[in-house]
């Protein structure tokens, strides 16, 4: 996560005051932007987010890390990808995406969007094929 506690939306002083977003929200919107592209399986997350969902808890930033320095805020996304799927249009697709979204909710714009493929997930084989049994005489039913 980004060591500053919130990030300021608005550099202009309104006249009602200033807008501050916190990093978790940053990252929140970036998951979910993440999670909804097509060809994403899933985010990987860590050991607390996989206890926290056999809760029943969503955690929505799972996959994805926040980080501040001099040039600008950068996002890392580390996600599963559905097997079959062209990687590098996904990952652009992805990047888009996650870009497109934190820049309508909040105005922030990202330095950088980072993909990591932590894994390809292949298609669920149908139960009948896993479980085909032969008959008497050897031939399958």
């Amino acid at each position: 996560m980004a060591e500053e506690s919130s990030f300021v939306v608005n550099k202009t002083k309104a006249t009602l005051g200033e807008i501050e977003v916190a990093p978790e929200v940053i990252e929140i919107i970036s998951g979910i932007a993440a999670s909804k592209v097509s060809g994403v399986h899933a985010m990987r997350g860590k050991l607390s987010s996989g206890v926290s969902e056999l809760f029943g808890r969503v955690d929505h930033k799972k996959g994805v890390h926040l980080t501040s320095d001099e040039e600008g805020l950068k996002v890392d996304v580390y996600c599963y990808l559905d097997y079959g799927v062209s990687v590098p249009k996904v990952a652009l697709e992805l990047q888009k995406k996650v870009r497109e979204q934190l820049i309508q909710m909040t105005d922030i714009e990202l330095k950088e969007v980072n993909v990591h493929v932590v894994g390809i997930v292949p298609e669920k084989a149908e139960l009948k094929d896993l479980f085909s049994f032969d008959n008497e005489d050897g031939e399958a039913e």
